[in-house]
């Protein structure tokens, strides 16, 4: 969670004196357009979400619905269409954008040959990321996702035009954009822009990413996978330009048996690492977007269906999934054609940019807010079993200026009272404060007076559990 006292004038000094270059154009005023604009000492980070344009989220899936399509066993060989040509051009875009910023962007194509349920006779399955490494700490990582990947009814049908505008081009121009954005500054932590393939096909792409970053041994703070986030009107006619749902898992997929008995013994099944995630984007969205709220789902996707975070948090790391207000199913996974006078197809017309570039600014503004404040504490603590008093303890965190110490009823959903301390403590007695009635966490402030997200108290809420091999 973040509050707005913790967020500072001092953040814009920081970007504008890591400004490389100026923006390709003068960004579109979006204010009217895509959001409602805020003060500066609510929100420091606005002039980043400003420079949003829906115009060019246009342009991208455009160019990327004129792939024809993006299933993952279509053409790999074509310049003009399929799965191949279109990770190709968002590499291209990729590469220019390093190069506009002094070769800021290490350019990773991670593959694997996969032979699954949804491609037989096994295919590459080929991801693109930027990596642009945090100049303080770069091996914490903080990841933003969509899938490049299409399909249209049948599953396995490489060769019809499978658009996916909305799913998930709307996810992989958010990448796109955020890359073009904040690849403009520098930041403490690394920033990781992933294009992934092979979801359609089982969450493919997702598992390559979570290899990959296993084997490059990344402290993965936060993976926010956008998957299809562009669409406001629902298949029920109503229409949701005021809300963006989160997805987050509880009990955390990577459970050891030590979390386990703690959670069985002092909760926490609501407070894993990334139900705190979730809890930080919705106060991102309190305080840097007016009339825009974030609706966190306690569900690590959406009922019977899955996505690419949960691939990642299969693998340990702190994870959610963004999506629409209000999905329309008769856009996703369908043939293109007009049956009882209703268009079927996931084409370029069902996506509201307006309502895109507040999605979009939404995690602009949440990526670096993560990467520039510091990490949350590796342990947090409490004690106070039969007595008038609670006690919180952390680990110090390298680089805080001081740590805010949350709790809030056991029944409320957000973190509600805090007290702040200095940097140099690492406990604190809460005087009156009886324990059995609280949930406690403990965030990290930066020298800017961003705050990490809170970290539950106990193992259950670890951004970076100990390793367990």
């Amino acid at each position: 969670m973040i509050s707005r006292s913790l967020i500072t004038l001092a953040l814009l000094g920081v970007f504008s004196a890591c400004e490389s270059r100026p923006p390709e154009k003068p960004p579109e005023s979006v204010s009217a357009a895509s959001m409602t604009s805020v003060s500066a000492d609510r929100c420091p980070v606005g002039a980043l979400m400003a420079e949003v344009d829906p115009t060019r989220l246009r342009s991208d899936i455009a160019t990327m619905v004129s792939f024809g399509t993006r299933h993952t066993l279509s053409d790999t060989v074509s310049t003009t269409r399929g799965i191949g040509a279109a990770r190709r051009w968002v590499e291209s875009e990729f590469r220019r954008m390093s190069q506009d910023c002094g070769q800021c962007l290490e350019i990773a194509t991670p593959s694997d040959d996969v032979r699954a349920p949804r491609n037989p006779e096994g295919v590459p399955v080929v991801n693109v990321l930027a990596i642009q490494k945090g100049r303080r700490d770069p091996g914490r990582v903080i990841i933003i996702s969509g899938h490049l990947d299409s399909r249209v009814s049948d599953v396995m049908d490489a060769t019809s035009d499978a658009p996916g505008a909305n799913d998930d081009a709307s996810g992989t121009a958010a990448v796109i954009e955020a890359a073009r954005i904040l690849s403009r500054r520098s930041f403490d932590a690394t920033l990781v822009y992933a294009a992934l393939s092979g979801e359609e096909q089982g969450l493919l792409g997702g598992k390559i990413l979570a290899d990959y970053a296993r084997r490059r041994g990344w402290k993965v703070e936060a993976v926010l996978n956008n998957d299809i986030i562009g669409n406001t009107g629902g298949s029920s006619g109503e229409r949701v330009d005021g809300r963006v749902r989160v997805f987050t898992e509880g009990v955390r997929s990577l459970e050891t048996q030590a979390m386990a008995d703690a959670r069985t013994s002092n909760g926490g099944e609501v407070d894993s690492p990334s139900r705190n995630l979730a809890r930080f984007i919705d106060g991102v969205a309190d305080d840097c977007l007016e009339a825009f709220d974030v609706m966190m789902i306690y569900r690590r996707d959406r009922f019977g269906r899955g996505g690419d975070q949960v691939r990642m948090l299969e693998a340990g790391f702190p994870s959610v999934r963004v999506t629409e207000g209000a999905e329309n199913y008769t856009r996703q996974h369908q043939d293109l054609r007009v049956e009882n006078g209703i268009n079927y197809g996931d084409t370029l017309e069902g996506v509201d940019f307006p309502y895109l570039a507040r999605v979009v600014s939404l995690n602009v503004a949440s990526l670096a807010i993560l990467a520039s404040a510091p990490p949350p504490p590796t342990e947090v603590r409490i004690e106070g079993a039969v007595s008038p008093d609670t006690v919180v303890s952390w680990s110090k965190v390298e680089g805080a200026t001081g740590y805010r110490i949350w709790r809030r009823p056991t029944t409320e959903a957000v973190w509600t009272l805090s007290v702040e301390t200095g940097p140099n403590e690492t406990s604190l007695r809460l005087p009156g404060v009886i324990i059995d009635d609280w949930f406690f966490g403990v965030a990290a402030l930066g020298a800017d007076g961003l705050s990490s997200p809170v970290q539950f108290a106990g193992p259950v809420g670890a951004f970076f559990p100990p390793p367990t091999d």
